[in-house]
């Protein structure tokens, strides 16, 4: 960083005043943020993946093929783009299987609790965004010219 061209802590985004309503805004949203995910509850099930639309029943199995082919040639190959691209889509497809097998719910709370946080959330994403426009003293207008 230049010492003679230091930025100002006081700029945010590059224009003039709001660091104090961007740290407001980002407090804001970090904490409504944490209250609502606090409130949700996250439970596992059982792997559930459909195969040519047969219906459900526990196919994690087929899952794995495309990883452990791909493992198999990394061993015989280590820059095998072959490999690497079986191995990333299995992982992939794994990582996808248990995302699409959780089951979310919002836990009961007060109709309060839920306005504070939303509230929260988004006066802070509010705050943040007008915080990055210039907040400064109006400059006073140029007189006309005559």
């Amino acid at each position: 960083m230049l010492i003679g061209n230091a930025m100002d802590m006081k700029n945010v985004g590059g224009t003039p005043g709001g660091t104090r309503t961007f740290l407001l805004g980002i407090i804001m949203f970090v904490v409504g943020g944490y209250l609502l995910f606090n409130q949700v509850q996250v439970n596992g099930g059982y792997w559930r993946f459909s195969l040519f639309g047969q219906g459900y029943g526990s196919s994690f199995g087929i899952t794995l093929i495309p990883m452990l082919f791909g493992i198999g040639i990394l061993f015989s190959n280590g820059k095998s783009l072959v490999g690497r691209g079986l191995t990333a889509l299995g992982f992939l497809a794994i990582l996808v299987g248990i995302i699409m097998n959780l089951d979310i719910h919002f836990r009961q709370t007060s109709l309060w609790n839920t306005l504070t946080m939303l509230i929260l959330i988004v006066g802070g994403l509010g705050l943040v965004i007008r915080s990055l426009s210039p907040m400064g003293p109006a400059k006073p207008a140029a007189p006309p010219e005559a």
